[in-house]
């Protein structure tokens, strides 16, 4: 008998087969699953240490190989992403006219950005703790690397705005021309599935993956708290209101367990998937 995993993967990687070959089954929509160097690869791009590149790079190399997945489905995709991927998506869908993403399940993604110390921020700036990270991110060299794109430092505001080029964008945080059409683009989809839980050990805060963050004094504001979901700048109240907005809270899943955890699966995204 196969394992909750083993049969997780194999669903997975059912619907990858499926959609690369074109194959369709009624009263199903294909699936876009979107990682760094994931067992399961739906769209095999920025891997590994090319996931450093800057973050609008990785949204235009990804659209141009969402396109025609999206022109030959014309019912609609679902659009799943883990980790860094769920920001990349996000943007994808803000600056993506005429998208047919019906659900977006954001999986372990921060969200509402990240700050904190961990294993796999000391991997990329040695001898470094969150409270000096500003320093090397919040300058033009440092937006070159993707995680300084959503590094957002709640004692640094104004250098945040001022210097990071991703994740005020996306968020409304900092106006730009594009912000009307971007919050209609995005409000194409039907759903919005934000997962993730206070084990993770990544994301920091974990909140972050429900659009909570840190305020100046590191207490956590929850999504509803949040100036770019009071202000609406993308979006993200509207879907709220339509009652389009699902969290879902695990505990005891690690930061790199979550595509393989079969009840995370089950009670999460299953249902999403029709």
């Amino acid at each position: 008998m196969k394992s909750p995993q083993s049969f997780l993967r194999g669903s997975l990687v059912s619907l990858l087969l499926l959609l690369l070959t074109g194959v369709h089954i009624d009263g199903y929509k294909p699936v876009i699953i979107v990682h760094r160097g994931t067992e399961v690869k739906v769209i095999s791009l920025y891997n590994n240490m090319a996931s450093l590149k800057p973050m609008w790079r990785q949204v235009q190399a990804f659209r141009k190989s969402m396109e025609s997945i999206m022109q030959e489905s014309p019912d609609g995709v679902h659009l799943l992403c883990y980790s860094q991927g769920g920001l990349i998506c996000r943007a994808l869908l803000s600056t993506t006219p005429h998208h047919n993403v019906h659900t977006f399940i954001s999986l372990s993604s921060p969200q509402a950005g990240q700050y904190g110390d961990t294993e796999y921020l000391k991997c990329i700036f040695p001898e470094t703790v969150k409270k000096t990270v500003f320093h090397i991110c919040y300058n033009r060299f440092g937006q070159k690397v993707s995680i300084c794109n959503y590094w957002r430092d709640p004692h640094q505001r104004s250098r945040y705005l001022q210097y990071n080029t991703f994740l005020p964008m996306i968020n409304g945080d900092r106006p730009n021309k594009d912000m009307k059409a971007w919050r209609e683009n995005f409000l194409r989809i039907k759903k919005l599935v934000l997962i993730g839980g206070p084990d993770d050990g990544v994301i920091t805060p974990w909140q972050s993956s429900h659009f909570g963050f840190f305020d100046s004094n590191e207490n956590i504001l929850e999504m509803r708290n949040q100036e770019f979901y009071k202000n609406d700048t993308f979006g993200l109240k509207m879907l709220d209101a339509r009652g389009d907005v699902s969290q879902c809270v695990h505990s005891g899943v690690k930061h790199v367990k979550w595509h393989s955890n079969f009840t995370v699966f089950q009670s999460c995204m299953e249902k999403w998937l029709t």
